[in-house]
């Protein structure tokens, strides 16, 4: 578990955990010896007994239930510790996850080839300007830095993305939701976020116990929490549509400008519940679904087997799937898809309870298999503000117009190409 930390660059401090822990216990013993001792006094309280004695057995029973109450709130403030610290262990890592920083990941695939441009290229910025789709300034006024407008094709762009996406995971037995973009910060801490830590990502809503949700990852997770599933119900596919909202904390330079790191977007998000044993095929699935979807749209990109110390404290696994922006002049990440085992399950309390293989007609429901912790995954397919930048940059032609990929005309109205607005 040590080196687990190490090798994840975690701030978890497990010796504190560990010292923590011997100290709930010593507590623990300490509250429950008072609680002997008190039940002893009240018993004898129960006799017949000479006025003296039961004077003296009243005080100390007074005595007791004051240390006994001093003691449960140390027990209390501890346990609270010891929750807050034990929660920032990170899952376990893959044993095939590559160790070391973010540049030392391993290249699984690499599909396509650049476009090669025969004119000068511009950026989705000077593009989302001139063809009139994108306004930075005026949001920048009503919202602050990292905020936007979508105009005219942009919007049924969006709209595009996530109508032809969803459509797509239908196909594959995804149930589509959208979901609350609020929840209990209880709910993001056990999704194995920090709400409150430094740089955080997450937006608190003041006065309150809740926040903006950065992914629909987390009300997803949320909505089987403290259940038992039916084996037969695994597994769960969901498709999420949500609005997603990032502080950003720690950001900054030009490999963040315009629509590639924002505070707020829309995204559509995968989400499965499985077996154990059936969690690392699923990762598998979750990554070829994205890989179809990235190829479908015609786009140059690579997926990587994300290294120990890039990896968030759920995951167990990710991988990550960079694409060409030729405006900005390098690969960006345009989705994830992590396995996080039973991580989030664990804190979340979903469990399900395992058919019984029995040829034992009588065998009664006091014989029921103990209930398991259910792996959980989850996948991005489409983080809208990074595809409108891969869709504009590598789309883009000479007269300044921005052909529509086919698969997503349908979804537009047929539009095919989006053109400068004629002066």
């Amino acid at each position: 578990m040590a080196a687990n930390i190490e090798n994840r660059n975690s701030s978890a401090n497990l010796e504190l955990v560990l010292q923590l822990y011997e100290k709930v216990l010593t507590v623990q013993k300490e509250v429950e010896q008072l609680r002997a001792e008190r039940n002893v006094v009240a018993n004898k309280m129960k006799g017949k007994l000479e006025p003296a004695e039961r004077q003296k057995l009243i005080v100390e029973g007074k005595n007791l239930k004051e240390g006994l109450v001093s003691v449960e709130e140390d027990l209390l403030k501890l346990t609270d510790k010891l929750q807050q610290e034990a929660q920032r262990i990170p899952n376990m890592s893959h044993p095939d996850v590559p160790v070391g920083g973010e540049d030392c990941f391993v290249l699984r695939k690499m599909v396509g080839s650049p476009r090669v441009f025969g004119f000068p290229i511009k950026d989705h910025l000077q593009l989302g300007k001139d063809l009139d789709l994108i306004d930075f300034d005026t949001a920048a006024e009503v919202s602050g830095s990292k905020f936007y407008y979508l105009k005219n094709a942009a919007v049924l762009l969006e709209m595009a993305l996530v109508n032809w996406t969803i459509s797509q995971l239908m196909r594959r037995g995804f149930t589509p939701l959208t979901t609350p973009e609020i929840v209990r910060s209880s709910i993001v801490e056990k999704c194995g976020f920090q709400p409150r830590g430094e740089n955080t990502q997450v937006y608190s809503i003041e006065g309150s116990d809740q926040c903006l949700i950065g992914t629909a990852e987390i009300p997803v997770g949320g909505i089987h929490m403290d259940s038992i599933l039916a084996e037969t119900s695994l597994p769960l596919k969901y498709v999420a549509l949500s609005h997603c909202f990032r502080t950003e904390a720690g950001a900054a330079g030009t490999a963040t400008r315009g629509l590639y790191r924002v505070h707020q977007f829309t995204k559509v998000e995968m989400f499965i519940l499985c077996r154990p044993e059936e969690s690392e095929s699923y990762h598998e699935e979750l990554i070829g679904i994205e890989e179809d979807l990235f190829s479908s749209l015609g786009f140059h990109f690579k997926t990587l087997d994300m290294a120990s110390g890039d990896l968030g404290a759920p995951a167990y696994r990710k991988f990550d799937v960079e694409a060409w922006m030729p405006g900005l002049g390098r690969f960006g990440e345009i989705s994830s898809a992590s396995n996080c085992t039973d991580y989030q399950s664990r804190r979340l309390g979903i469990r399900y309870r395992p058919e019984a293989v029995s040829t034992n007609p009588k065998k009664g429901k006091g014989n029921l298999p103990p209930p398991e912790f259910v792996h959980t995954l989850n996948a991005t397919a489409c983080a809208v503000p990074r595809m409108i930048v891969c869709l504009l940059e590598n789309y883009q032609e000479e007269d300044g117009s921005v052909v529509i990929p086919e698969p997503l005309r349908p979804f537009m109205g047929g539009l095919e190409v989006i053109r400068p607005k004629s002066r």
